[in-house]
């Protein structure tokens, strides 16, 4: 723990922090959201605000596998060459991985699932752990976005890599050129946030992941978003439909 970091919360922050826990409580919904849209679509940046609103557990992937990276296991290290290809990791890994997080105290209100599943057989195995105990997917959010419009927020993308925490130096800014607006610690462009490997993953996405838009359909729970607008109006859009549906 860094107890210097929190060292730096002001009493006021601390205050905030509790009420929005409390009013997690009272608005829990207890759902199970997958997003779904292009690597780029904006996925990370409103599941984070999904989960400061409705104090669901945010299941990303791609967090939970860089983090293996970052420990240095053998396990980690094959799992680097494959994500810097923009490859998709084998099912039954992600399916295990997915199913471990699920079962945590931090998912009893709600989980949202960023990157997972990925195909169809991934999906239809979501939906066979999820009936095990009396569960299922409530909604399926697509944000849609076009293919160039990607590579050009992906191309400008930075990362605080211990948080995950995004930036982008044309539309999202940090505070201080460089640094982490939190910590001050130095923003980095991860491999997979490069062109080359940008195009490899949208190329991975149009030929294994889009058919779960439909998977979703099928099911009568996808709702499409225009990811292409502000943040704001796309935010405005989502809560609507976590609340309302």
């Amino acid at each position: 723990m860094d107890t210097q970091a929190y060292s730096k919360i002001s009493n006021a922050a601390l205050i905030q922090e509790l009420y929005r826990r409390y009013r997690c409580q009272e608005e829990a919904l207890r759902k199970r959201i997958v997003l779904l849209g292009m690597p780029g679509a904006g996925k990370g940046t409103h599941s984070a605000k999904m989960l400061a609103r409705f104090c669901m557990c945010h299941l990303s992937t791609g967090d939970l596998l860089r983090e293996e990276v970052r420990s240095g296991s053998e396990f980690g290290k094959k799992l680097k060459g494959i994500m810097e290809r923009g490859e998709l990791i084998e099912d039954e890994v992600m399916c295990n991985l997915i199913k471990q997080q699920l079962a945590k105290p931090a998912c009893a209100n709600g989980a949202i699932l960023d990157g997972f599943p990925r195909t169809i057989p991934q999906a239809e195995k979501l939906d066979q752990i999820l009936k095990q105990s009396g569960q299922s997917i409530d909604q399926a959010i697509f944000m849609n976005v076009q293919e160039q419009i990607v590579v050009d927020r992906l191309g400008g993308r930075w990362t605080h890599l211990n948080s995950g925490r995004t930036y982008h130096y044309k539309f999202n800014p940090p505070k201080v050129h460089g640094v982490d607006d939190v910590t001050g610690e130095p923003l980095v462009q991860r491999e997979d946030d490069k062109e080359a490997t940008i195009r490899n993953r949208l190329h991975v996405y149009q030929t294994k992941t889009s058919p779960i838009i439909d998977y979703y359909r099928k099911k009568g729970i996808l709702f499409e978003v225009n990811a292409e607008r502000p943040v704001n109006d796309i935010w405005k859009d989502i809560k609507t439909i976590v609340k309302t549906n």
